[in-house]
């Protein structure tokens, strides 16, 4: 699968990484520094990670070799229709958790696959259900784990996952960063569609 293609990984996410990895498909990361992730305010929340996504990608294209197979992509946590990034600071990771505590939100993952041929795009969407957090938990896992690199301030792979997700409905590892049976099935036939 793929023999023709070298694969780019162009994030600097370890569970990303991790997550291609074990997929077994042999890549490399490529990182251009200081991508600004701004996103015109007419968007849908859905649209959001996919335009993240494809910009990611535009940086990318002037140096691409002829072979080079980009993948690039882009979370977002939505809460009641606000976007929630990643927190600049342990106090806006602290207002984030209290947000997500007993409700509902949706993660949402833009991927875009560029080569030098064509380029695709495609979004997959999780529900996560919280408990009610308690102050203690939240101020300990904002103590003890990295909630400022991750959309929403928390890894559900991590102790706050283990503790207070009541429910997914829909992709986990799009929630750890990448949908990978979709990215996968996407590959697999990505000659079919060419």
């Amino acid at each position: 699968m793929l023999d023709n293609y070298h694969i780019v990984l162009a994030s600097n996410s370890p569970r990303r990484k991790a997550l291609l990895t074990d997929l077994g498909i042999p890549f490399e990361v490529r990182i251009v520094k200081g991508l600004e992730e701004s996103y015109p305010s007419t968007l849908q929340s859905e649209e959001i990670p996919q335009y993240l996504s494809r910009q990611k990608a535009e940086a990318y294209l002037a140096t691409m070799a002829d072979n080079d197979m980009i993948i690039t992509a882009d979370t977002v946590v939505v809460l009641g229709g606000l976007v929630l990034g990643k927190p600049a600071n342990e106090h806006e990771a602290h207002q984030m958790l209290t947000s997500l505590s007993g409700r509902t939100h949706e993660v949402i993952t833009g991927i875009t696959i560029t080569t030098k041929q064509r380029q695709h795009t495609f979004a997959v969407k999780t529900k996560v259900t919280f408990c009610t957090l308690s102050e203690e938990e939240i101020n300990h896992y904002i103590q003890h784990y990295h909630p400022l690199d991750k959309a929403g301030s928390y890894g559900i792979q991590e102790w706050i996952g283990y503790v207070g997700v009541e429910k997914v409905e829909g992709s986990y590892f799009n929630v750890v960063g990448l949908p990978i049976q979709q990215l996968y099935q996407t590959l697999k036939h990505w000659e079919d569609e060419a």
